[in-house]
């Protein structure tokens, strides 16, 4: 089922010591020596998973680092990287990093747009490209770009039209070129290297604007990778899977500065489709995802289950019911019961073991979720499976990490303590500062919003929240954000947001309400979820739109809306939605690539909408406008349908169709 994880070539990691006092590159060299044979990577290509040892990983970067000072690449000079995960990024970033220069990551997803601005932005004067679809997001740009000497691409497929184009180079040509190029280069440049040199770009969602690049320093990432190692208990050889953009800080800090830190063996699957695949093969020891991850592999189960035999569908519901009784009881500190214990057993055997199985989470000890709140029936889900979910918090500018619950202290309100050698204080108007090593250097070109964000070496998050008695962090929403009614009365929308997706049926939601009388929402089904629903109740559909325009889903949402209601404040309730006919998308600007719900973007383009969610109609005639890959554009003239919310007030008396994390009868 899974790939061996390396043991006792790993004895020596423990005379590394303190690792931030070494740069990136200087710590590879170390492990290389320390422990050459060690697995640091697995890539699979071909349905082949390939070993990339200490050794050949510190070769591949002496040569990535020969290859790009031979282009005249130098300390300070930025090297641009757009591709998958691949052992190529990371051989290109160390690489750069060991020349004194910085490295930048860029979305794979994103536009040519984005991608010109961010290469222009940091002044990036070589970008690894991973394919062709990279290389032709550049070329459109490329007279905007004078700044870029090379383009270096991974994938050589399609690129044999550029073959007489100086402005490319294969990776492999430069590999080739780094080994021709005398003396160490690699060894003497990260020499000169400190701690404290800036040596990655990291960019910022961008919720309300452009993003900015946060500037790392080998300390920031390092630290931030040994101090969770040390919370955790990481042992040297466990398998991670890397499948999260790698220009996200979210994956930086596991795939760089956790794995270096703590000698973890990153696997790369084939591809980002094929992840969920290549992760049961895999066998992680642990794993970080999103929420949307996390509820997306609960819905897929959902779906199987309702679509299974009645009586494995009870059996189900009884076994996990039995289950989450005792991971209850764990959570709470005390220890399930003789006859709670026995159910427990059997549920392992008989239902939780093989679902681990199947999900590739035998071997699992760690699992993260961070950048959203999880509803607690998912968390409950996971723990009564056996999988030991934490939350964590943190941004970019502290490298995605400054808390985390502890084992045996998960609570579902909050997102744990702040790691070792930190500090947190929460301002009067309630504003979360956190100060640690792992705070970064500041923005980009970008001095106003540096001295805003950081003073004094405290980074303010712009967040609200608030400290349990126990040092516990709870987490509100953004400052910014929070909203306030006619009456006065303040509420959170993100809150409300992340209790309307609790439910399997809303992938996302957008909450309105600022200034006026009533809370409203604009709501998208899941597709997966909710078109399962539909073909078992006999419910035909051709397209998106006309899933989320029929009334039984309407009826089907506003039962779930009116579920989330009842753990809602009376002057925060839902009172009318609307059903939006395409899914929010980052490519039309409505989300970051990081998921996150651009709330003025929302404002600006659903003016219609939003109209008619407050002047008392019950239908709206809109012009539907739909982005191709292309660049083309659809619009279609449809009708939007405004839907209120029944009961309320109290518990809700219809049975909404819940997720498998809620135990019911059978």
């Amino acid at each position: 089922m899974s790939t061996p994880a390396g043991t006792s070539i790993f004895e020596n990691t423990n005379l590394l010591g303190d690792v931030t006092t070494l740069t990136i590159p200087q710590l590879l060299a170390r492990r290389a020596e320390l422990s050459p044979e060690g697995v640091a990577l697995r890539h699979k290509e071909y349905g082949i998973w390939n070993e990339t040892t200490n050794a050949t990983y510190l070769q591949r970067s002496r040569e990535v680092a020969a290859g790009l000072h031979a282009l005249g690449v130098r300390r300070g000079d930025k090297v641009a990287i757009i591709a998958e995960n691949i052992p190529a990024w990371v051989f290109t970033e160390i690489g750069a990093q060991a020349l004194g220069a910085i490295s930048v990551g860029v979305y794979q997803s994103s536009v040519a747009a984005e991608v010109r601005y961010v290469v222009d932005y940091t002044d990036a004067v070589v970008v690894l490209a991973e394919d062709e679809e990279q290389v032709d997001k550049l070329l459109e740009h490329r007279d905007e770009l004078p700044k870029v000497r090379k383009v270096i691409y991974e994938d050589p497929r399609g690129m044999s039209k550029h073959a007489h184009d100086s402005w490319f180079m294969s990776f492999e040509e430069l590999l080739e070129l780094g080994r021709q190029q005398p003396g160490d280069i690699f060894g003497q440049e990260a020499a000169l290297g400190h701690p404290d040199d800036v040596c990655h770009f990291s960019l910022t969602s961008g919720t309300t604007g452009q993003p900015k690049a946060a500037m790392l320093s080998h300390r920031n990432l390092l630290y931030m990778g040994q101090s969770l190692g040390r919370v955790e208990g990481f042992k040297p050889g466990s398998d991670y899977l890397s499948f999260l953009p790698m220009a996200w800080i979210g994956e930086q800090m596991m795939t760089i500065a956790v794995a270096l830190s703590n000698g973890i063996t990153v696997n790369f699957p084939e591809s980002t489709e094929t992840a969920m695949h290549d992760l049961v093969e895999v066998g992680p020891h642990f794993m970080f995802a999103p929420p949307r991850i996390w509820e997306g592999i609960q819905s897929q189960m959902f779906i199987r289950m309702q679509e299974s035999y009645g009586l494995n569908r009870v059996l189900y519901r009884k076994l996990l019911q039995w289950s989450t009784d005792a991971a209850d009881a764990s959570l709470s500190g005390s220890k399930p019961s003789g006859l709670a214990a026995f159910k427990r057993w059997v549920a392992y055997w008989g239902l939780t073991r093989p679902l681990l199985d199947q999900l590739g989470f035998l071997r699992l000890t760690h699992a993260y979720t961070g950048g959203a709140a999880l509803g607690p029936d998912v968390f409950r889900f996971y723990h009564g499976l056996g999988v030991n979910l934490k939350q964590i918090y943190g941004q970019t500018e502290n490298i995605g990490i400054a808390y985390v619950h502890r084992d045996g202290d998960v609570r579902f309100d909050t997102v744990g303590k702040i790691l070792p050698g930190g500090e947190v204080r929460i301002t009067p108007e309630g504003e979360i500062l956190s100060r640690s090593p792992a705070v970064c250097q500041g923005y980009y070109k970008k001095p106003e919003a540096t001295a805003e964000t950081i003073r004094d070496g405290w980074l303010h998050s712009g967040d609200a929240g608030r400290l349990t008695a126990d040092g516990h962090l709870q987490v509100i929403d953004r400052l910014s954000d929070v909203m306030q009614n006619a009456r006065g009365d303040r509420f959170s929308p993100q809150f409300i947001e992340n209790r309307l997706k609790f439910s399997p049926y809303v992938k996302e939601a957008v909450v309105l309400g600022d200034g006026r009388d009533e809370v409203t929402a604009i709501l998208n089904v899941d597709p997966m979820t909710a078109g399962q629903w539909a073909e078992k109740h006999k419910l035909a559909y051709s397209t998106y739109m006309d899933l989320s325009s029929k009334p039984e889903i309407a009826e089907l949402i506003a039962r779930e809306v009116q579920e989330a209601n009842t753990r809602l404040e009376p002057h925060e309730r839902i009172k009318r939605f609307v059903l939006l006919y395409k899914l929010l998308d980052a490519d039309d600007d409505e989300l970051t690539r990081t998921g996150k719900v651009r709330r003025k973007t929302i404002r600006e383009k659903y003016v219609p909408i939003i109209e008619a969610l407050y002047d008392g109609s019950r239908s709206r005639e809109v012009e539907a406008v739909f982005k191709y890959q292309d660049g083309q554009e659809q619009r279609v003239h449809t009708t939007v349908q405004v839907h209120d919310v029944p009961g309320e007030a109290g518990p809700s008396t219809l049975p909404p169709a819940r997720s498998p994390g809620t135990p019911v009868s059978a």
